[in-house]
Formats: C-alpha cells, sequence, structure tokens
C-alpha cells in the first residue's frame, strides 16, 4: 500500500526528520548540478569559440583558387583536414551543449525515484536514485542513476524483496528493501512517498490532472511495469504492443527508443544510431506532438513517416490515394472498393501471388518502355525487349533486367564516345570561359600531357551532361513499363472468393487511375512490390529497428512489404484492434500469429496493456460501454464528471448547444476539440462558429496542434489526446449499425478531462445500448 509522507501520524518526528534529511540531500545534488552547469557553460563557450575560429579558417582555405596544378593536390589535402577539424569541433560542441541541457533538465527534477537494496554479504542496505538522466560528482560516485541504467529497472519491475535484474555481464539478485518515490520542482521536495508498487496512485493522480501540452512529454518518473516489458525488450525480433486507449503504448515505444540507444551505448552489441530507427505515425500531427520526446531524454529523433509520404516518395510521379481520402471515398459510396476485392488486395495470399508472378513472368510477357531524350526516341522498346530476349533462360527475371540495364548502360557509353566527336560538340566546348571549361575538368585540371586527350575528355563530358536524364533513366528503371506490367498481373490472377466481375472492374479502374496519374491506396504498395521483386530494388538494409504506431490501420500486404523493404529490421508494431477505423478488427493474438509466419520471425512476442490512464474514471467507464468486450479494459480510478450527452432535433440547435459547450469548457482547460465523423462535417461546424470564437479547422497536411478550440474529423485524432472532447453529431444517421463502435470509443477515448457529445435527432444505437448510469443525458427543451 502507498504511504503518503504527511504529518497526520503517529510517526509524524521521524517523518518530518526523514523528509528533511531527503530535502538536505537534494540541496547537495542541487549544488553539484550548479557546479557543473558553471563548468560545462565555460567548457561550451570555449567549444564554441574553437568551432567558430576552425570553420572561419575553413571557408577561407575553401575560397583558394585551385586551376593552378601545382597548388591543387596540396590545396586538397588542407582542405580534407580543416574538414577533419571542423566535424571534431561541431561534434564536441555538441555532445558540450548536450550535457548542458541534460543538466539544465536535472536543474528542474534533480530524480524521482530511491531504491534501497542490499546484497548478499553486504552489513546495510545502499540507497541508489534514479533520475532522467546520470550524474556523478567529482570523485565519479554515481549522484543519480539514469532510468535505462541496468540497476535502475528495480524501480520499475522490483517489489520489496528479493529481486532480479539483467546486466551485460548476466543476471544479477539482491534484496530490495525500500521503493520511494519524490515530486521535486527547482529543488523542492513537493511529494514523498514510500510504495511497494512502480508508481503510486498518488504520484499517477497528480501527473494525470494535468492539462495537456502541445507536445506529448516523457514518463520515466511514471513507468509502469508492463510499460517497463516493452521499453526493455532487447530480445525480440517482432514485438507487438496491444494497448488499450490511454495506456501510455506510445509513451513506452519512445522511451524503448531512447531505452535502445543508450543500451547500445552501454554494454549492447553494436553501436545503434537514431537515423537507424524510423517510426511510421498516423498522421503529421501526431509526428508534433510526439517530437519533443527523444530530446527531452537526451537522444536525437530518430526518422518519422507517414505511409502517405512513404508511397508518395516511392512512387514519385503518380498521385497515391491517402488512407484519410479513402477512408472520406468509403463513406461517399460514390465509387466504392468492393469488400472481396480489398480483402484480397490486403491479404498474405495477394502478396505470394505477387512473389510467384515476379519469380516467374515469361519473357514475352516483360513491359518495357521507350526511352526519350528532349522528346526524341533513344531507346526503343523493342530494342530494349531485345536484349532481354538475349538473356539466358535460366536467368532470373531480376538477373535479366539488371543484365538488360548493364547492356544498355554499356551501349550509352559507347554512344557517348561516339557523339563527342560531333560538331555541336565541339561547338559548345569553343564557347565555353575559362571558368566553366575548368569547372568541365574539375580534378582532372592540369593533368592531362596532351592538348588532344585533355579536348577528348571534355568532349564527352559535355555529351555525359547531356545524355544524363538518359543515365538517369537507365539507373532507375525507367525502362520497365511497371504500370503494365503490374495492369498484366492482375489480369492474370483469378482470386478465390472474389467475384470475377468485382475483379474485372478493379484492373479496369487501376487503368483509368494510371491514365490520370492516381493510384489508389490498395494497389499502390502490391505495385511498389512487384517493382522492387522484378528490378531487385527498394531495400534499406541501414534500419535496425521499425516501429509503426495504430498498426491496426495496416493491411497484411502492408506489413510484408515493410518486412521486404527494411530486410534488417526489428519490428516494433503497437495499436489498439478496438479503434479499426480503416480495416477489419483483428485480435492481437492472430496479427501476431499472422506476422510471425509472413515474417518467419524467430522470437515473436506480444505484450497487453489494458489499464488506460489518459481519462477520467467516468469517461473510461463510458468508452468501455461502447464496447462488446469492454470489461476487459482497467480504468484508472481518477474522477471527474459524467460525459454529457446533448440531444438536439435540428442542425441549427446542435450548433448552438456546441458554441454553449466550447463558450464553458474554454473557462476550464486550454484545449478543445470538436471531433467529426468526416472533413465536410469538420468545415461545416468551422464555419457555423469561426465567428463567435478563435478556431482552427485542421487537416491532414497540418503539422502543428495548436491550443484553444480545434476541429477536426477523428481520424486526424489517432495518437492524440485533448483536455476537453466535443463529438458533434453522433445520430443514428451518421452512426446507424455496430460497425460504427471503433469510430465513437476512438472519439471518446481521445478526452482527458471532460466529454460532452451532441446529437441531431436520436442518437447512434452504439449509443443507445449504453448503461444509463454512465452519462448524462440532457434532453433539449
Amino acid at each position: 500500500m502507498n504511504r503518503l509522507v504527511t504529518d497526520h501520524t503517529e510517526a509524524n518526528y521521524l517523518n518530518n526528520e526523514e523528509r528533511q534529511h531527503e530535502q538536505q540531500r537534494v540541496d547537495q545534488v542541487m549544488d553539484e548540478i550548479n557546479r557543473q552547469l558553471v563548468d560545462n557553460q565555460q567548457q561550451f563557450e570555449r567549444a564554441h569559440h574553437e568551432t567558430s575560429a576552425i570553420q572561419k579558417n575553413y571557408a577561407e582555405n575553401a575560397s583558394v583558387n585551385t586551376f593552378e596544378v601545382d597548388d591543387a593536390m596540396e590545396t586538397n589535402a588542407q582542405l580534407q583536414q580543416q574538414r577533419q577539424l571542423v566535424y571534431l569541433a561541431v561534434t564536441n560542441e555538441a555532445t558540450i551543449r548536450q550535457q548542458l541541457d541534460n543538466l539544465k533538465q536535472l536543474k528542474e527534477s534533480p530524480y524521482f525515484g530511491r531504491i534501497d537494496i542490499q546484497d548478499a554479504g553486504e552489513s546495510k542496505p545502499e540507497s541508489l536514485y534514479i533520475g532522467t538522466f546520470s550524474l556523478t560528482n567529482e570523485a565519479q560516485d554515481f549522484v543519480v542513476y539514469d532510468w535505462r541504467a541496468p540497476i535502475s529497472s528495480i524501480y520499475y519491475n522490483g517489489t520489496l524483496g528479493k529481486v532480479a535484474y539483467t546486466t551485460p555481464a548476466g543476471k544479477q539478485t539482491t534484496d530490495l528493501k525500500k521503493k520511494r518515490q519524490f515530486t521535486i520542482k527547482d529543488g523542492e521536495i513537493k511529494n514523498m512517498f514510500d510504495t511497494n508498487e512502480t508508481v503510486g496512485d498518488e504520484m499517477l493522480q497528480a501527473v494525470l490532472g494535468q492539462q495537456n501540452d502541445e507536445v506529448m512529454q516523457n514518463i520515466v518518473a511514471t513507468i509502469q511495469k508492463e510499460q517497463n516489458d516493452i521499453i526493455r525488450d532487447t530480445r525480440s525480433d517482432l514485438l507487438v504492443v496491444q494497448g488499450v486507449a490511454g495506456s501510455g503504448k506510445t509513451s513506452a515505444i519512445l522511451q524503448r527508443i531512447a531505452f535502445l540507444l543508450y543500451h547500445s551505448r552501454n554494454g549492447g552489441e553494436s553501436e545503434l544510431q537514431a537515423d537507424q530507427m524510423i517510426l511510421f505515425s498516423p498522421n503529421r500531427l501526431f509526428s508534433h506532438y510526439i517530437s519533443e520526446v527523444l530530446p527531452s531524454l537526451g537522444e536525437r529523433n530518430m526518422r518519422q513517416v507517414t505511409l502517405d509520404d512513404f508511397l508518395t516518395q516511392r512512387l514519385q510521379g503518380l498521385n497515391v490515394q491517402t488512407l484519410f481520402e479513402r477512408y472520406e471515398s468509403d463513406a461517399d459510396d460514390t465509387n466504392p472498393m468492393f469488400r472481396d476485392v480489398r480483402d484480397y488486395l490486403e491479404s498474405t495470399a495477394f502478396v505470394k501471388a505477387v512473389t510467384a508472378y515476379c519469380k516467374h513472368v515469361p519473357t514475352q510477357d516483360i513491359r518495357f518502355n521507350d526511352i526519350l531524350l528532349d522528346g526524341s526516341l533513344f531507346f526503343t522498346k523493342e530494342a530494349i525487349a531485345a536484349i532481354y530476349a538475349e538473356q539466358p533462360e535460366t536467368m532470373s527475371t531480376t538477373g535479366k533486367i539488371l543484365a538488360t540495364k548493364n547492356r544498355l548502360i554499356k551501349k550509352l557509353k559507347r554512344r557517348i564516345r561516339t557523339d563527342a566527336k560531333d560538331d555541336w560538340v565541339a561547338e559548345e566546348l569553343d564557347n565555353l570561359d575559362t571558368e566553366h571549361y575548368h569547372d568541365l575538368l574539375g580534378e582532372r585540371v592540369g593533368r592531362f600531357k596532351e592538348l588532344d586527350d585533355e579536348v577528348a575528355f571534355a568532349s564527352r563530358e559535355i555529351v555525359r551532361k547531356r545524355y544524363e536524364p538518359v543515365y538517369d533513366a537507365l539507373f532507375n528503371n525507367y525502362f520497365l513499363d511497371v504500370y503494365r506490367q503490374y495492369d498484366h498481373f492482375l489480369q492474370t490472377v483469378t482470386p478465390a472468393h472474389v467475384d470475377p466481375d468485382h475483379w474485372d472492374m478493379h484492373e479496369q479502374d487501376f487503368d483509368t487511375n494510371i491514365e490520370y496519374h492516381r493510384i489508389s491506396l490498395d494497389d499502390a504498395v502490391p505495385l511498389l512490390y512487384l517493382r522492387d521483386l522484378i528490378t531487385g530494388g527498394g531495400q534499406n538494409r541501414s534500419i535496425a529497428y521499425l516501429f509503426i504506431d495504430e498498426m491496426q490501420d495496416y493491411s497484411m500486404t502492408q506489413m510484408c512489404y515493410f518486412r521486404h523493404a527494411f530486410p534488417k529490421a526489428k519490428f516494433t508494431l503497437l495499436g489498439d484492434s478496438e479503434q479499426a477505423l480503416f480495416n477489419r478488427m483483428q485480435r492481437p493474438q492472430e496479427l501476431l500469429d499472422n506476422l510471425a509466419q509472413a515474417f518467419n520471425a524467430k522470437r515473436p512476442n506480444l505484450i497487453t496493456l489494458s489499464r488506460s490512464y489518459r481519462s477520467t474514471l467516468p469517461i473510461t467507464n463510458f468508452a468501455k460501454g461502447l464496447l462488446p468486450d469492454g470489461d476487459q479494459i482497467q480504468a484508472f480510478n481518477r474522477p471527474g464528471d459524467l460525459p454529457r450527452i446533448l440531444l438536439r432535433y435540428n442542425e441549427q440547435d446542435a450548433i448552438s448547444a456546441t458554441k454553449e459547450l466550447v463558450q464553458t469548457e474554454l473557462d476550464t482547460y486550454g484545449t478543445v476539440a470538436i471531433l467529426t465523423k468526416d472533413v465536410t462535417t469538420a468545415q461545416q461546424v468551422y464555419r457555423e462558429l469561426h465567428r463567435d470564437f478563435p478556431i482552427t479547422l485542421l487537416n491532414d497536411m497540418d503539422r502543428t496542434l495548436p491550443k484553444g478550440v480545434i476541429v477536426l474529423p477523428v481520424y486526424l485524432a489517432k495518437g492524440l489526446e485533448f483536455d476537453s472532447v466535443i463529438a458533434y453529431d453522433v445520430s443514428i444517421s451518421n452512426y446507424p449499425t455496430d460497425d460504427a463502435i471503433g469510430i465513437l470509443y476512438t472519439i471518446a477515448s481521445r478526452a482527458m478531462h471532460h466529454l460532452s457529445l451532441v446529437t441531431i435527432g436520436e442518437a447512434s444505437p452504439v449509443i443507445s445500448h449504453v448503461s444509463p448510469e454512465l452519462l448524462s443525458i440532457e434532453h433539449e427543451l
């Protein structure tokens, strides 16, 4: 049971004495921090001055005229040396800056935990203090231990008594005698708890009761045992985290990234860099929201990308349908995707069909493009097909494509040597001034023994630059017509359980979209996969860890493509099956089993987070009530008001009720979010309210999350949380069936402190079926 140190028990004197003792230690640590801050500030200023001087010297040397051959080699050597000096100086300055930033954070709160442990054979316990960063004194003794250090795992995982923890040297055991938690602000102990749990409810109440910030905060002071299991897992090659809304799964993953970086520097197998990690975020708003967590822990941010950005980058020249556009299109029903077609396109069976096709495409079925230069034919597709057909039959499709590319590049080089003798080249060469002529020769200035050799080289360079677009087209495999190839593949497939007419219509839709430089989301990833398999490209072997948030929004086809695109990566997938807005609901164990088989994972692991911390108890209970299996969610006991539903019977009354709610909520909370079913409704609400309040309408291109009143469709709120949420028009007309459970649960679970629901007419049956005591109902008068 948690124990708050107060002045209201029989042990007051001892408790006050103990608190004074702890405050004295805080004072000593603050003195040490201040001493190091002064020292580091001086070091930083010296390092900054040194960096500026070296950069200035480099800039002056870099501007030296290198046209004279006698000076060129010596100057280049000096520049290389200067570059190295600049790199070392900049790195040193950045290291000291980071140490300075860490000390400034420690000054705000030097530590949050204490553990007393007694190893076998020791006469008395040793007290260790846990904080965001390590701190050592002049004698190199630890004053504060980094929360990621092996010994610190006892604070998160251990209960009083015998405990074990993992170190680089193996498993160690000790006796945990005391676990104490602190809230320290600006050098003063605000609260102090002794506990047998990870984090006492008193501390969680204080942290969770705060208002929402524009960016997510790190949770190192409040990590729970199950979250710590996620953070410190270095063994699994496929880690699936199923976490209910508000369970801290995203926060835990970010702390996991920080831990993995720390672990690799302190006894890990090999040093890991932040740019060897990539995180797929649900949207750009979310990317901004989490952007400060890793820097607050002294780490560089890993790469962040949305699925839309990833596909757009890899399919340049095409307008790729986004997940949100598909959601809106499905709701519109003007040109819906047949469910049987989509299920097949998103299945592992379809991935296997693409793989089999690419391995055995007959020579005559490979589709090629003409290669043009300035609108004129350079290599015809017939000539390219003839080269491909000359390759040995035993060679793989990928091998034939590579051999064809090499042959074409050789022909291009021969063409460059031949065309370099044309009159237009000599004329262009004669018109060059000395500076541009030297630019053409580059590092070869002054190195030719004969003038004829120099002129011949310069002539080839002119032609090479002119024909560079041809080389780029060959290098990037543009001679393969991947769109017609994918279309041919669609024509050869006869999927089981798919209506043939539906499949033919989909193939025709693909053709039509390509004519207008568009591609549906359902076809984008299979097309990429087919292109990669045929050309042998598209793989990034430098990524060591790949993280996917909101995994329930991704299809098996997309997951399998990520496995192909990042073959060396360990995967961490996190999400909530109850929040499946874009795909059918899939149970976590089912997903793990399917992925483990598709990935050929050796060490798959599923961790489930069932306790929700985000919302007050009444909001969480209401959100649970929307779900058929909501009793599996454990609500954190933080008091608050019942969710309130306002029943209105026309649009104008609903808007008036929304305005009244906004005004009331703004008096208390910093952020009020109005969540709608789709973008059209969000735009409508914005038009009605923007004259009365400063309000921001958010779309999928926005990257920042402002304070105040915001309105957005529910799918952009994935992963986010708000002080107060107003769910606009949760009526039966918008959410007529149980298919809406995931959407309404997602809306409700975005609210931290207050939840209101407005209907136009009768409420959705999903809400009507909730137990009446879980919400406050207000009928229109």
